[in-house]
């Protein structure tokens, strides 16, 4: 099967095997991350289209359309909007939860580009931080919002 990454096409053999798996271990994608394996916890949030999806608990063989990771976000040579945010807000903390938190936030800005708190609180609730930088997240979030916004 043929899967697509970032915008390069790739040929995949074990369709049962975890999308997870098989862009960290098959394809050297290292950006979604594992952390509970069930879906639960958000570390391995990739998109596909333009959805957020954990990527740890579902096989391959049932992946169809585009798949991004942190990797392939915006233009290669900047940084996305939210990307931006992130630092000028200085989220991360240890930094294991945040491709997965980034790519929540921006399936959140592309569906919504105007969120309330309570839809970047809903949107973000399967998203965990160890450290607690959910104040900076949603700060980030409104931040990259008005950014969003203020470029349309």
């Amino acid at each position: 099967m043929d899967i697509t990454v970032n915008n390069k096409t790739y040929t995949v053999e074990d369709l049962e095997m975890p999308l997870l798996w098989v862009l960290r271990d098959e394809l050297n994608i290292h950006g979604p991350k594992y952390g509970c394996g069930m879906g639960l916890c958000g570390a391995c949030t990739v998109h596909i289209g333009k959805t957020a999806i954990r990527s740890c608990s579902l096989p391959v063989g049932q992946v169809y359309g585009n798949i991004t990771t942190i990797e392939g976000l915006g233009d290669p040579s900047a940084m996305h909007i939210v990307q931006k945010a992130w630092i000028e807000y200085q989220v991360a903390q240890c930094g294991y939860c945040q491709p997965g938190q980034i790519m929540s936030a921006v399936a959140l800005l592309t569906q919504n580009p105007s969120p309330t708190d309570e839809d970047i609180n809903l949107a973000m609730s399967g998203n965990l931080c160890r450290c607690g930088t959910y104040p900076r997240i949603k700060a980030a979030i409104k931040t990259a919002a008005k950014n969003i916004n203020n470029k349309a």
